[in-house]
């Protein structure tokens, strides 16, 4: 008799653990899900996550992962059927098998929304999961960091409570474990602590990551550098003070190899934090050009191509805009012709908006720095960019201000000549220039005539009391009245007209 009594048990608990397994594996494709939820999965799966059979728990809560990974619907749904304060209270009782199944549902929920990661902390799991990273097994304390991580990544808040459960200190020391994968998601969960304000940065500097953090830059694990990379731009980026503490950890020059790395994330990311210390103050420029670091930029803005372009375009706009010597550390190491080409061939406005910035903060220093700009062809390109009918607005207000402040410094006139066709509202900075350096200069205001030059300006309609009109003014008092009259769009008539009224009796 109780031998049948057993066999019942025994089927059902079968009729489980296929249950259980079976939706894990459903759960795994995106065709099944809408049928999963539409069979009330959820309210199947929650009683399992507290079966006495070990096996059936892990199975349910890995299936619950799975499905709140697929969708904010069903992360919701996660928390709507009070499922959370059973993982929490599981993760401090079970085996390590289960602790990894509870962390991976906790960081497919709080994946979502801020909503969703605040309800995971309203659940009291900060606490549980910190208490994970001091777990002897490497995997749970893996699950419970890429958690953390996801939590942290929405708003500064919820970043400030994982900071206030104490998970940076321990962060810190699972990211100088010798696991790989380990070493990555506590960089990364780090890193998505730095981003949000300079004090939460400060917290991870406090904690002793920086230094650790550098050594690995040369590491030969490209998703770790990734991370690293990421991690130091996101302290670097805040204050000066904290840029100067990544660059204090002798980053430079390791990080421009990273440049050259084959991984294309490896290099998108160090030149984010090149940029990121490039912005703040001059020093920083000078230090970043001092290693070497425009050469192996302008390389980097060379060999990319699309977003990826972005960091390294604005780094040599920051490094240019600090003075002359720093702009003309960009000219010298070639960083001209690939900004041209980014903003003649990247096709979002985007780049080439940032493009146009970068080339007007090294083109507005001097007369040198504006006739390199020039000589390369790029006044041309740039007034194109502005006329043209599909670019945003936000790219014609940087390729307008970077022609006018290239413009306003530039004295070699051939390279302006071509700009005489431009639009008044831009035209009047070329013409301007004519006028400052044409009474300077004989074979300035003769090689003007000869170019047609003058007749081009003879030929613009300047509205009278305009800047435009008073600059043709000027300009025209350097020649004789004679010639500046042959050159006026009616001189032909007039002539003409003197014929008819000739009487040569």
């Amino acid at each position: 008799m109780s031998r049948a009594v057993l066999q019942v048990f025994e089927e059902y608990q079968k009729a489980r653990v296929t249950f259980v397994q079976t939706v894990a594996d459903l759960a795994t494709r995106p065709q099944n899900i809408d049928a999963l939820q539409n069979a009330g999965v959820m309210a199947l799966l929650r009683p399992l996550l507290l079966d006495n059979v070990a096996s059936i728990q892990q199975s349910a809560a890995l299936a619950l992962g799975r499905l709140a990974n697929f969708s904010d619907e069903l992360a919701e749904s996660v928390v709507t059927h009070e499922i959370l304060p059973q993982l929490v209270y599981s993760l401090s009782q079970q085996n390590r098998f289960y602790k990894k199944a509870a962390a991976f549902v906790l960081r497919a929920v709080s994946k979502h929304s801020p909503q969703l990661a605040q309800a995971v902390v309203d659940s009291g799991a900060l606490d549980a999961l910190v208490t994970c990273l001091e777990e002897f097994d490497p995997s749970v304390k893996e699950a419970a960091a890429w958690a953390l991580g996801y939590i942290a990544r929405h708003t500064k808040e919820l970043a400030q409570s994982v900071v206030d459960a104490g998970a940076v200190p321990l962060l810190v020391l699972c990211f100088q474990e010798p696991e790989l994968t380990l070493k990555r998601i506590s960089a990364s969960a780090l890193s998505d602590i730095c981003k949000h304000s300079p004090e939460l940065a400060q917290t991870v500097v406090d904690a002793g990551a920086v230094s650790l953090l550098a050594k690995d830059i040369s590491h030969n694990d490209a998703p770790l550098k990734r991370q690293v990379c990421s991690c130091l731009a996101q302290i670097a980026k805040h204050s000066v003070d904290l840029a100067e503490v990544v660059v204090e950890a002798e980053i430079f020059p390791r990080i421009l190899h990273c440049l050259k790395d084959i991984d294309e994330f490896v290099r998108k990311n160090a030149a984010t934090c090149i940029r990121e210390i490039a912005r703040h103050t001059p020093d920083l420029a000078k230090l970043i050009v001092n290693a070497g670091g425009v050469a192996a930029t302008v390389d980097y803005v060379t060999e990319s191509r699309g977003n990826n372009r972005l960091p390294g375009i604005m780094t040599l706009g920051y490094i240019a805009a600090f003075s002359e010597t720093l702009a003309l550390a960009v000219v010298v190491s070639k960083g001209i012709p690939p900004l041209k080409d980014a903003l003649i061939n990247e096709p979002e406005d985007h780049l080439k908006a940032a493009s146009a910035w970068s080339l007007g903060q090294i083109g507005r220093h001097s007369p040198d720095h504006a006739r390199a700009l020039a000589e390369a062809d790029v006044l041309r390109r740039l007034l194109a960019v502005y006329l043209h009918q599909d670019s945003s607005e936000d790219l014609q207000t940087k390729a307008k201000r970077a022609l006018k402040s290239v413009i306003q410094k530039c004295t070699h006139l051939p390279a302006l000549e071509p700009l005489l066709e431009a639009p008044p509202n831009i035209l009047k900075y070329v013409v301007q220039q004519f006028a400052k350096v044409l009474p300077n200069d004989v074979n300035a205001r003769r090689a003007f005539v000869q170019s047609g030059g003058l007749q081009k300006i003879q030929e613009v309609k300047a509205e009278v009391g305009s800047k435009l009109h008073d600059y043709i003014d000027e300009i025209n008092m350097l020649y004789p009245p004679e010639i500046v009259q042959y050159y006026s769009p009616n001189y032909a008539e007039t002539l003409l007209k003197k014929m008819d009224e000739f009487n040569p009796s």
